[in-house]
């Protein structure tokens, strides 16, 4: 009973130094302009595009269909994607974020190929700008991912790769238009 107490009473000591080692929270988080900017690719999208022959085999015509909303808080947005391509049916989560600490803006994104992939962007005026790396069959390409706002409804996108992150090769490009 006594090593009971005891083992109470140190527990409870423990706890209390340890909050108090804490940093006090003054105020809950709140997003900033950099969070709102994200609230652009809110709402229903349908895409279509054209994979350029190579890297991804042949090419061919791209349609799909997004749907991003935000994420309680409103610091992350995310969408999940349905395309239709010459690869086949292709399914995909993204997450779009933007890390304060870091000043860039985040995508992570995951797909129904077994791809999972991360980039980090910025924005000048209405052109974002994402660049990470992407596995192609084993082999790792920079990536750079451009899109251009072209009005409150649509916006075009290229996708490009690069072995050495200097030349540049399209890899796919089109045109997302809110529903």
């Amino acid at each position: 009973m006594k090593t009971r107490r005891a083992a109470l009473a140190f527990g409870v000591c423990l706890a209390a130094s340890a909050a108090r080692a804490l940093p006090q929270a003054t105020e809950v988080p709140r997003p900033g302009p950099e969070h709102q900017k994200l609230g652009y690719f809110v709402g229903e999208w349908t895409s279509q595009g054209e994979i350029k022959p190579g890297l991804m085999g042949q090419g061919g015509k791209v349609t799909g269909t997004t749907q991003c909303k935000w994420l309680p808080g409103n610091f992350f947005v995310t969408c999940e994607d349905s395309a239709s391509s010459p690869l086949g049916q292709v399914a995909g989560l993204g997450v779009l974020g933007y890390d304060a600490s870091k000043k860039t803006y985040t995508w992570n994104g995951f797909n129904s190929m077994g791809q999972a992939e991360a980039a980090s962007g910025a924005v000048d005026g209405k052109t974002w700008t994402y660049t990470g790396d992407a596995d192609m069959g084993g082999k790792i390409y920079k990536s750079r991912y451009v899109i251009t706002e072209t009005s409150p409804t649509a916006y075009t996108f290229a996708m490009d790769f690069s072995e050495d992150g200097k030349t540049w090769n399209k890899v796919m490009d089109g045109t997302v238009t809110r529903k």
